[in-house]
């Protein structure tokens, strides 16, 4: 027979509360690298700033990228059913703001920052990037707050090496 559980109790709640504060703080704690990921099609231009990128696969080369299910960007995302990854280098701050949403803009008018092209997919491909992944929408899943994302790579576009952005501490931080 199996048992209702019981509701938690208030250290319970507590104790969960304090692990999430807790595994935040810990992941401020890692530096990670900054990107601007944006995307264009039917459902308009949108993009935003994540620290939440990974690679997937190298054959076929494939990000996985994370969103938060509220972020305004992440419905046109999943509509345009493209994207582009690009890696933000150390004087690329003042955009980080823009596409986190410090400076208030929202669609195409964070656009207006920066120089941007496209390669095949459409999405906006900044000129300045250290490397912009060109990417095609495979597979999305929610799990708890955020959209896990995984874009199969169509076109890469290698920019100069020089510093990256990183974020860390809480901070932007040069690499």
């Amino acid at each position: 027979m199996l048992k209702t559980p019981a509701p938690p109790s208030s250290a319970e709640t507590d104790a969960q509360r304090l692990d999430a504060v807790l595994f935040r703080e810990g992941m401020s704690r890692v530096a990670a690298a900054v990107h601007v990921v944006t995307t264009d099609g039917p459902a308009g231009p949108a993009g935003f700033t994540a620290t939440a990128v990974t690679p997937v696969t190298d054959d076929p080369a494939s990000l996985l990228v994370c969103v938060n299910t509220g972020a305004r960007s992440a419905q046109a995302l999943l509509s345009n059913g493209v994207f582009c990854v690009n890696a933000l280098a150390a004087d690329d701050r003042a955009l980080a703001d823009v596409f986190a949403g410090r400076a208030k803009l929202q669609g195409a008018e964070r656009f207006t920052s920066g120089e941007w092209d496209s390669l095949v997919t459409g999405a906006p491909v900044l000129r300045t990037s250290l490397v912009s992944f060109d990417c095609r929408l495979t597979d999305a899943r929610v799990v708890a707050t955020h959209h896990v994302l995984i874009g199969e790579i169509v076109n890469i576009r290698l920019g100069e090496i020089r510093p990256a952005l990183v974020y860390q501490g809480r901070l932007y931080r040069d690499l």
